[in-house]
């Protein structure tokens, strides 16, 4: 676009021609090294200035290369005097030009072009929000052209919010007495009490024995000594719509813990009552049976939307889960952006993913070192 803007260039002019190349000026007359003069391609649209000395100037008119007598001797350098080629756009040179419509462009039915105004109201597709409709004949009658561009829009955004969403670790990660974060795997590093369906981590336990507290640190109930009085116990929280009571019975069920027979029907219940009420845990837990399909009827897709959830949630191990499912399924790139997302919130499995995946060749050294960086 040459409306508003003058180009300069400088180029040696004491012997070479006016239109070679100006990247890097030659020393020695074009002519006498063999190299052939380029002219430039804006020269039949552009009026060119050539400024030469203090005041001479010369509009359009390309100069002469010198005459044999005006040609300095071979032995000599040639004489590099810098010029200003000041480039304006003329008359004969074809603009584009922005012609004002009467609405916007974004304002008009992608089916019939129909302009909105207060008697029109279009409205967006709720699927991919990229076109409006003014009715749902119009939205119907444009689904076959627009329904490629709407699924691959919508998988975009749902990419997006999965990978932006979550590199936090969730409430229930960290030890409500230190507040800090516990070390992954927490189950190797902290307890879990079943009076205040709090977890505790190790420091906090031996720091309250060591000021002879035997009892719970969090709420100061003795702790149980048998399965019936634990499950009880377990039952009046889940009366009270605990989600993390909900969820602890359901793992009960699962497992057949805390003399409870083995109902993995009545686990699922439970799992999904949590999942309801806010137990990240239980997503995971959900995630992981119904992809599986070992105790229930396999449905991958399923399983994968509840992992997901969970992993936008903060959860590290649905996160790590579903790094794994997409490695499993060859896509290195997306098993490597999940595994570096958990192995920035401390967890070692997935930084050894990670290490694994590029000893294959399906991971850079950029993101290795990332990973170990924010791990």
């Amino acid at each position: 676009n040459f409306s508003r803007t003058y180009y300069f260039c400088a180029v040696a002019t004491a012997t070479a021609p006016p239109f070679t190349s100006v990247d890097t000026p030659p020393r020695t007359p074009c002519y006498q090294s063999g190299r052939a003069s380029r002219a430039l391609s804006l020269s039949d649209h552009l009026d060119i200035t050539f400024q030469s000395g203090r005041n001479s100037r010369e509009r359009g008119v390309v100069p002469r290369p010198p005459r044999a007598s005006e040609r300095e001797p071979q032995g000599q350098p040639a004489a590099t005097e810098l010029r200003a080629i000041v480039l304006r756009p003329t008359s004969n040179l074809i603009m584009m030009r922005c012609v004002p419509c009467e609405g916007d462009g974004d304002e008009a039915c992608a089916n019939c072009g129909k302009l909105g105004s207060d008697a029109v109201k279009l409205k967006n597709c709720t699927a991919c929000r990229l076109v409006k409709y003014c009715g749902v004949d119009c939205q119907r009658a444009h689904r076959k052209k627009h329904k490629k561009a709407c699924k691959q829009r919508v998988a975009e955004l749902k990419d997006e919010q999965l990978y932006s969403q979550g590199h936090e670790r969730p409430e229930g990660d960290f030890c409500p007495i230190c507040t800090l974060p516990i070390q992954l795997p927490m189950g190797d590093h902290s307890g879990f009490n079943i009076c205040c369906m709090q977890r505790i981590c190790d420091g906090c336990h031996v720091a309250a024995q060591k000021k002879g507290i035997v009892d719970c640190v969090f709420c100061r109930t003795p702790f149980v000594k048998n399965d019936a009085d634990a499950l009880v116990m377990t039952r009046a929280r889940v009366a009270k719509k605990d989600p993390a009571a909900i969820n602890d019975l359901a793992e009960k069920y699962f497992y057949g813990e805390l003399g409870l027979q083995q109902n993995t029907r009545k686990a699922i219940k439970l799992w999904t009552e949590a999942a309801e009420l806010g137990s990240i845990v239980a997503l995971c837990h959900l995630g992981t049976v119904y992809y599986g399909g070992d105790t229930v009827q396999e449905d991958k897709a399923k399983g994968v939307e509840f992992l997901k959830r969970a992993a936008m949630q903060g959860d590290v191990l649905s996160r790590r889960k579903l790094g794994a499912i997409e490695a499993c399924n060859g896509s290195a790139l997306h098993a490597v952006r999940h595994f570096l997302i958990s192995a920035k919130m401390g967890d070692k499995d997935s930084l050894d993913l990670i290490r694994k995946v590029f000893m294959a060749g399906g991971a850079t050294k950029a993101q290795y070192a990332e990973a170990l960086k924010g791990y």
